[in-house]
């Protein structure tokens, strides 16, 4: 005799599948979302950052993009320079390996130390920039320049800096001048081979530069601040200047309400031979200008960056460097520009300049920076 079919068994089975199916998509989604919160809401200095990454999704989501729409309409994939769809293979093993193939740096990135730092993107390139001779971060300061009072008043050179610049007026400023690394200093300056300073460093650059900014009728804010100082108080790594930095800005962005213009002054660490230019007959410590690109607006910071290097070159041709972006792993990709779409690292001169040269080099930075700025408060 045979038996009955039991179809309650049957549908208790697929309930019960049923009901797993809608718990795993349920606990997808809610993990989906608590994935996206924790990469969309943490600080910049805290999100998972991948250099490759980072330039794969710049470069390839476009061209995804473009071809997406370009299968509705080929106008989209005529205009580009690269027709072809792009390769999913390519894109796979980029995304699996961290690793460009169509940039050979970043198959040495993880296996040389330092050399993730070539990974910046040089957007204009000077008289002989290149990839070999960008801005480099400088090393902290030995144990001596960090936490020893220096043994020396820096001679004459020293002498002539005035480390108190004059009050000209009681009118509100609406420049900030930082100093991130404020012991910088440059080694024809000092004793010794430590190019850092706790008296006789870049602080000393940001002074002579608003003064300049003064003469021109702009008020100016000098952050003299020793980061440096900051930072063995709190037990803090150099590696975290710029998060001392950070406060001293919004601290002061909230005590002026008018500031609008930020620049943080550095010292580069590459040789003489590339920061310094002969130009009329003197010597000039050459300029670059450091843009972080680890934040939604660096585009607008990068376009200010970009119109200051090209009035440079057409009135001293070689001072800049050229401009950069700096982003992904192993650096900041910020350096506090978020704050403001006005704010810029300029670099000035290197270890081996002096300052006669690094102020002939101020000189002509504050000349095209207050004619761009009297141009943008006019608009």
């Amino acid at each position: 005799m045979r038996r009955p079919y039991h179809y309650s068994h049957a549908f208790s089975v697929s309930k019960s599948n049923v009901q797993s199916i809608f718990m795993v998509a349920v606990t997808s989604i809610v993990g989906t979302f608590l994935i996206i919160a924790m990469l969309t809401t943490a600080g910049n200095h805290h999100r998972f950052s991948s250099s490759v990454l980072h330039d794969w999704t710049k470069e390839a989501q476009s061209d995804w993009f473009i071809h997406l729409l370009g299968a509705e309409n080929r106008s989209y994939l005529d205009a580009t320079q690269n027709p072809s769809t792009p390769s999913l293979t390519t894109t796979a093993i980029e995304l699996a390996t961290n690793m460009n193939l169509n940039d050979p740096r970043t198959f040495l990135g993880r296996e040389i130390p330092g050399f993730s730092g070539f990974d910046n993107t040089l957007v204009i390139a000077g008289q002989g920039t290149d990839f070999t001779n960008m801005p480099m971060e400088s090393p902290p300061p030995s144990e001596e320049h960090q936490y020893e009072q220096p043994s020396t008043d820096g001679g004459e050179r020293g002498e002539t800096v005035d480390d108190d610049p004059p009050e000209i007026s009681d009118e509100e400023p609406i420049i900030h001048l930082l100093h991130s690394h404020s012991r910088e200093s440059f080694l024809p300056e000092i004793e010794g081979d430590d190019p850092n300073h706790q008296e006789i460093n870049i602080v000393q650059v940001g002074n002579y530069l608003a003064d300049n900014f003064r003469e021109y009728g702009l008020p100016v804010e000098v952050s003299g601040n020793d980061i440096q100082q900051k930072l063995n108080e709190r037990g803090w790594d150099y590696n975290q200047s710029y998060e001392i930095s950070r406060e001293i800005l919004v601290e002061d962005m909230e005590e002026h309400d008018e500031l609008k213009f930020f620049f943080d002054l550095h010292r580069d660490s590459v040789e003489r031979e590339h920061t310094t230019a002969t130009i009329n007959g003197e010597v000039y410590a050459r300029t670059f200008f450091v843009i972080g690109e680890d934040h939604p607006d660096y585009e607008h910071n990068l376009k200010m960056a970009t119109e200051i290097h090209h009035r440079l070159e057409d009135r001293w041709p070689g001072l800049s460097r050229g401009v950069m972006t700096s982003g992904g792993a192993g650096v900041d990709g910020v350096y506090n520009q978020d704050l403001s779409p006005n704010s810029m690292t300029i670099e000035f001169g290197g270890v081996d300049n002096t300052f006669e040269e690094v102020y002939r080099s101020a000189d002509a930075v504050a000349e095209v920076i207050q004619e761009y700025i009297y141009e943008e408060l006019e608009r």
